[in-house]
């Protein structure tokens, strides 16, 4: 009851900017969309760079910021094709960013990326069924650095890594989730139910920032910066070591487990 009622409070415009300013007070370096281009200036300039989900709404914006902050090599990555605005903008502007159609998750996606030294991803993780594995899939790309954006869900104090999904709630679940008293017009997926023809359009997952965090570090980022809001989270990561790889078997192997696991079944007492 308490959360709901914390949940309810952040969604108006007045509860948010308290939010924001209670924050600011405690010392939290608060996260807003706006800042954005700012991070892509900070640590574009001289480095090979990717904008992960650079189409939608924002037309390879971010792609077009790097390259004129003096990245070396720009790309940009989505599952839906280039608009006739960034074909206008990259016209306009003489532009050599790349556009790459393909799920990121994809291994023909992360080879026609390769390696680069700047990852970006504003406003993807969330419409993703499988946050971790684009999480994975942003560490292979990765050399330096991931500006990391996404939606989120307040943090449920009584229990760290709590996460939400959305698909298949019902309309009264879902009311609590939708944000349009913050200004966001339509959540496919919340506003009216999950829309399969939407596909990658639907939100799927509302994640904790200490939920995100975990998430992160188990796909082998390590978070340098977080920068908070309500419903938001701004995460600087570096790559590290992956603490987390299944590793699959060769068939002689695998053989030879598979009678060990039949042996301690069959003398294993019923």
């Amino acid at each position: 009851m308490l959360y709901t009622w914390k949940v309810k409070v952040l969604k108006t415009p007045r509860g948010s900017l308290l939010w924001r300013y209670w924050r600011a007070w405690r010392g939290d370096d608060v996260g807003h969309y706006d800042r954005l281009p700012q991070y892509v200036r900070d640590h574009a300039p001289g480095r090979s760079f990717v904008d992960i989900g650079c189409m939608w709404g924002v037309n390879g914006e971010y792609a077009f910021i790097a390259e004129e902050a003096g990245a070396t090599v720009v790309k940009g990555v989505d599952v839906f094709g280039p608009t006739p605005e960034f074909a206008a903008k990259k016209r306009a502007r003489n532009s050599a960013v790349e556009f790459i159609l393909g799920d990121a998750t994809r291994t023909e996606t992360i080879a026609a990326v390769g390696v680069v030294d700047v990852v970006f991803c504003a406003g993807v993780l969330y419409h993703h069924p499988s946050p971790f594995d684009l999480l994975v899939a942003l560490r292979r790309m990765c050399r330096q650095t991931l500006i990391l954006r996404t939606s989120t869900i307040p943090e449920v104090n009584a229990f760290g890594n709590a996460a939400v999904y959305f698909p298949m709630l019902p309309p009264e679940a879902r009311r609590l989730w939708d944000l349009r008293t913050l200004g966001i017009d339509k959540q496919v997926g919340i506003t009216d139910g999950f829309e399969a023809e939407e596909g990658y359009g639907n939100w799927f997952w509302g994640l904790t920032p200490s939920c995100l965090a975990s998430l992160l570090e188990t796909a082998g980022f390590r978070v340098d910066h977080r920068a908070p809001e309500p419903f938001a989270q701004t995460f600087l990561c570096s790559p590290v070591a992956v603490p987390f790889e299944h590793r699959l078997p060769g068939e002689s192997e695998a053989r030879k487990m598979g009678r060990q696991v039949s042996a301690a079944n069959v003398a294993r007492p019923s």
